[in-house]
């Protein structure tokens, strides 16, 4: 069971690039963040043709979080609990072929220090509380979307220009850690190490030079992680003509 993340940067625009990874690749559930559209708006015939099954949580222009699965999807579940006065479209939640999957696009939280900042953190803190909640369901689930942190130096090209980002704070990486510290394992750093890029700025020829971050994660319950038997990043879809300047990240689990 293949499950990947990618922020797509509005699926209107990368609708071609979309389908064609759907198309080469395969992957058997995939969460999509940053689609920018409201949910009648999302290409799901497109998505559909290719033989997935889809759940939508849209807004208009910004945000926005998508759910594709070739199995049947259940129990879907959008907005992240915690904060009922929360409108923003950043989470939505499934059961598909006996996995919890939740697809997450966290804050950027620029500039520091700040209004979007505090939010980021608050947003980070709901989500360590809803893991402890499925955890104790004890079953198998992943958390998978676009968390715009670095965990570590290493997930950046220039860890002292990236010092005072919101991605690098001192307080996005504690939270981070206290989500593996739950008793998750962050999929890409079980098969890889060091320098592995999931995003490139457009700008000062970010990508040619390599000179990307990680943000990408795909964070699996215990019971997840006991079936993960590869992990990697896809870096073709990013050099190809209008690209996200995120790619795929995928892990694949045992059946």
């Amino acid at each position: 069971m293949k499950i990947a993340t990618w922020n797509v940067n509005s699926i209107k625009v990368r609708l071609p690039r979309v389908t064609d990874w759907l198309s080469t690749f395969q992957p058997d559930v995939v969460v999509l963040q940053e689609i920018k559209c409201v949910d009648e708006n999302f290409p799901t015939m497109e998505i559909e043709d290719l033989g997935y099954n889809v759940a939508v949580h849209g807004q208009k222009t910004y945000n926005g979080v998508a759910f594709l699965s070739k199995a049947p999807i259940e129990d879907v579940t959008t907005g992240l609990p915690g904060d009922d006065s929360d409108e923003q479209a950043r989470y939505i939640e499934a059961v598909t072929n006996g996995v919890r999957i939740g697809g997450i696009y966290l804050p950027n939280g620029n500039p520091v220090p700040g209004e979007k900042f505090d939010y980021k953190l608050a947003w980070m803190d709901r989500l360590i509380a809803h893991a402890k909640q499925l955890l104790e369901w004890e079953e198998p689930f992943v958390l998978g979307g676009d968390y715009n942190v670095c965990p570590q130096d290493e997930d950046t090209f220039d860890p002292e220009g990236f010092a005072d980002d919101a991605l690098c704070m001192p307080e996005s990486r504690n939270r981070y850690r206290q989500l593996l510290n739950l008793g998750l394992t962050d999929a890409i750093r079980a098969f890889h190490n060091g320098p592995y890029y999931s995003y490139w700025d457009y700008q000062r020829g970010a990508w040619e030079k390599d000179n990307g971050i990680r943000i990408d994660h795909l964070l699996l319950s215990p019971q997840a992680a006991d079936r993960l038997v590869g992990s990697g990043i896809d870096r073709e879809p990013r050099g190809k003509e209008k690209p996200s300047d995120h790619t795929p990240v995928w892990c694949e689990l045992r059946d």
